[in-house]
């Protein structure tokens, strides 16, 4: 053994650790386990070692080692690729879709998570040659901490106040509040909507949140989670019972409409406000309108 070979395992220690704070599966199912998890703790792995090795390699002035990381970039963005390809399939026989963006967002996370590890372990590593083990400890559960405090995005109870609004119908009109929602004209599914149907209103809190939650990629991604963790009163072929969010235009309010197996409205508001903010679908119309005045 030299000099470097306990610091390499240490950085990658803490690499992997990191990974495995950041990965968790929740009532999204995703990633999977066994088999998805597996694959990313060997992504996690190998992040973890070319983060470790870049240090003794600048201290042994060996920059060509340094030329990994460009390789490693590239391939970590096919792991982007691949979570984008895979999810994209699996949509297609979801009742309620997650939608390209959701999905979009998905694959960016998982690809940027490969890059916090690999920051992570180098800092881990450097702070360990540099000073000692305990320096690097501490330097590595930092980093490990504000990797996954930057893992965590915003969610929507961040832009927006929600509220439950029994849905009704106007003669063959579903509305939820005021909000049209569709039309349903046989009495049998007017029936259903009512015994099973939700309503939510989503009031934006400002200019910026009412432009986010008009994305269709965002509210598609709110009823996916919605009917994920509470089921869907549906089946392929019945296109009266699918979940909808519309859209007030005078006011810019959004109007969800779900149809839960277990409407349980403590469990569903919880829900709905945790659904994240997908990165994709924020917009900040009013700081570029400042900025140009500026």
């Amino acid at each position: 053994m030299n000099e470097y070979t306990y610091p390499i395992l240490f950085g990658v220690i803490v690499g992997l650790s990191t990974r495995i704070y950041m990965l968790k599966t929740d009532y999204r199912q995703y990633p999977t386990y066994l088999h998805g998890k597996i694959i990313h703790l060997s992504l996690a792995f190998i992040a973890a070692g070319l983060g470790t090795i870049a240090v003794p390699a600048i201290m042994e002035e060996e920059f060509a080692a340094i030329t990994f990381l460009a390789l490693a970039a590239s391939q970590f963005r096919d792991v982007r690729n691949m979570e984008r390809n895979t999810l994209t399939e699996l949509d297609g026989y979801e009742l309620v879709p997650r939608g390209s963006t959701y999905i979009e967002g998905i694959a960016i996370a998982f690809e940027g998570r490969n890059y916090l590890v690999m920051i992570t372990s180098f800092l881990a590593t450097f702070a360990y040659l540099v000073a000692n083990l305990w320096v690097g400890l501490v330097v590595g559960i930092a980093a490990m901490l504000l990797s996954h405090r930057l893992m965590t995005g915003g969610q929507i109870k961040d832009i927006v106040d929600v509220h439950y609004v029994k849905p009704h119908f106007v003669d063959a009109g579903l509305y939820v509040d005021n909000i049209y929602i569709m039309n349903i004209g046989l009495p049998e599914r007017q029936k259903e909507v009512l015994q099973y149907g939700m309503g939510f209103i989503l009031t934006p809190k400002n200019f910026n949140a009412r432009t986010t939650i008009a994305n269709l990629g965002q509210r598609q991604a709110i009823l996916h989670d919605m009917s994920t963790a509470l089921g869907v009163y549906r089946d392929s072929g019945t296109p009266a019972l699918v979940p909808l969010a519309k859209r007030d235009l005078n006011d810019g309010r959004v109007g969800i409409f779900v149809l839960p197996q277990e409407p349980d409205l403590e469990i569903a508001l919880a829900i709905l406000e945790q659904v994240p903010t997908l990165e994709n679908a924020i917009r900040m119309p009013t700081k570029n309108l400042k900025e140009k005045v500026k």
